[in-house]
């Protein structure tokens, strides 16, 4: 499985101002929105582009796009603070959704939410989700997407743990990870360590809802 991290300054100035418990909700999202079309970016390297012609103020020349713009997935409620970030890199990319509790107990992810297109094997999709902790919930929604026949996914998550990253590379789903850090461990309640806390209660504020 191929892993990108990604190590430049500003990226991991974002990341720490994530990390930071005095951040408040609103300096999160901020930050959050950096991070996260940086990493979009990256994620965003390989991709086909094509050549059409042009017309600057001056000349005539030859421009390229993007030839086919990867589909946009996240993981919500946490994966929605990606959207915007990676639709401002590629604002005619695509966008569909998975819905993903945490089971507080069990640690295991609880789906109530999916909407994707029913063939997707044409598709490059972009798994968008700050957290890789366990890996329960990545995998369940990278199996959605296998099903419906994705052959190439990249997972974009700001923080990823060890545990998760292993159990991406066990799952032999065709996926590669892109990410700003790999943290080495998890708490008793699967929260990764040092990470930064609830992704989704940092972005939005305490979860009031039951699911």
């Amino acid at each position: 499985m191929q892993i990108t991290i990604i190590d430049h300054p500003l990226a991991q100035s974002r990341l720490s101002i994530m990390r930071d418990k005095r951040t408040d909700n609103s300096g999160f999202r901020a930050a959050l929105a950096d991070l996260g079309a940086m990493l979009v970016y990256e994620a965003a390297r390989d991709l086909t582009t094509e050549e059409f012609p042009l017309e600057t103020p001056v000349a005539s020349t030859e421009g390229k796009r993007l030839r086919k713009p990867p589909f946009i997935v996240p993981i919500i409620r946490a994966g929605l603070g990606m959207v915007d970030p990676a639709l401002s890199m590629i604002p005619d990319a695509q966008v569909g959704f998975i819905g993903l509790a945490r089971d507080e107990e069990t640690h295991q992810p609880v789906p109530y939410l999916e909407a994707l297109p029913h063939d997707m094997s044409e598709e490059t999709v972009f798994l968008v989700d700050p957290m890789l902790a366990t890996g329960g919930s990545l995998l369940h929604a990278i199996k959605l997407l296998v099903e419906r026949g994705a052959k190439d996914i990249t997972a974009v998550c700001m923080v990823s743990a060890e545990e998760g990253v292993n159990a991406l590379k066990e799952s032999g789903y065709p996926v590669r990870l892109v990410t700003a850090v790999i943290d080495p461990s998890l708490n008793e309640d699967a929260y990764i360590v040092p990470g930064l806390g609830d992704a989704g209660d940092r972005l939005y504020g305490p979860r009031n809802i039951d699911l």
